[in-house]
This record gives C-alpha cells, sequence and structure tokens, in this order.
C-alpha cells in the first residue's frame, strides 16, 4: 500500500466563473482513478505556512488584477514566504490564471516567487485569457488531474 499524498490548491475564486474553474480543479484532481492522493482546498486568505509545509504539491490559482496577481494570492505569498523558504524546496507546483487581458504580468510575479522558494513547476501555467471560454473548465480539470496522477504515481 503506498503512502498517500497531499496535493493543496490555494486559488482565488471571487466570481462565479473562477469559482467553476476552482471546482474543475478539484474535480480533476479528486478523480476515481486517484487512488493515493488527498486533495484539500484554501482560499488564500485561510491557508498558511503550515499547510504548505504539509503538502507534498500545491496548486495555486489567481485572477489577473491590474497586470498583477490577486491581492489575496500575494497576501499568502507574503505570510508563507520566509516560514517555508528553504523547507519547502522543490515542491512541484502548478499555476493556473484567469486573466482578462494578457496574464503576463501575473505569470511573471507568481514565477518570481516561486523561483525565490525553489519550488519546482510541474507544467506549464495555465494562462485563461480573454472572454470567459466554456474551455478554459475542461484545462482546469486536466490540470488537477495530471497534479495528482503524478503525485499518485510518484513523479512529482
Amino acid at each position: 500500500m503506498s503512502e498517500t499524498k497531499r496535493l493543496l490548491v490555494v486559488a482565488h475564486a471571487p466570481s462565479p466563473n473562477t469559482r467553476r474553474m476552482k471546482d474543475a480543479v478539484l474535480t480533476g484532481a479528486r478523480h476515481e482513478d486517484i487512488e493515493a492522493v488527498e486533495t484539500r482546498y484554501l482560499p488564500p486568505l485561510e491557508a498558511g505556512p503550515d499547510d504548505v509545509l504539509e503538502a507534498d504539491a500545491i496548486i495555486l490559482g489567481t485572477t489577473e488584477n491590474l497586470g498583477y496577481m490577486s491581492g489575496a494570492l500575494k497576501d499568502f505569498f507574503d505570510r508563507t514566504y520566509y516560514p517555508c523558504l528553504e523547507k519547502t524546496e522543490g515542491l512541484p507546483y502548478a499555476l493556473y490564471v484567469r486573466a482578462g487581458r494578457d496574464g503576463t504580468g501575473t505569470l511573471r510575479a507568481v514565477d518570481s516567487i516561486t523561483t525565490g522558494l525553489r519550488w519546482r513547476p510541474a507544467q506549464e501555467p495555465l494562462l485563461c485569457r480573454g472572454e470567459f471560454d466554456e474551455a478554459f473548465i475542461g484545462q482546469c480539470e486536466e490540470l488537477g488531474l495530471y497534479m495528482a496522477a503524478g503525485l499518485d504515481a510518484g513523479i512529482l
């Protein structure tokens, strides 16, 4: 029997569509074929250093706000950065961004922080930009599934 891995999802979901995206990530991560992964969701303002320290991988979700990540996700990083620095090096993570414009500032900001933490991207960031597209839901579900499957298979 394999040890249960812990996948933490920290996502800012202030609108009905971003809640649907977060729910899709969770649906994928909790797929019936995933056997040894426990997935936990916390909003950024509720997640803290202990939650990150207990995780084997993390999925970050944010909106693009004024060309940057959401204030809630930035607050999460402000509170967890130093307590997690050097203790979570190599933590696999994935990122999805709901961007009304281009999202590049958001990607750059999150990359800067995760690089400082020495977290390891498990896949390319999912950038859902422009007008809302129903395809975003399937892409988010796939992101959650791939992260959980990678943990389940022991490759993350």
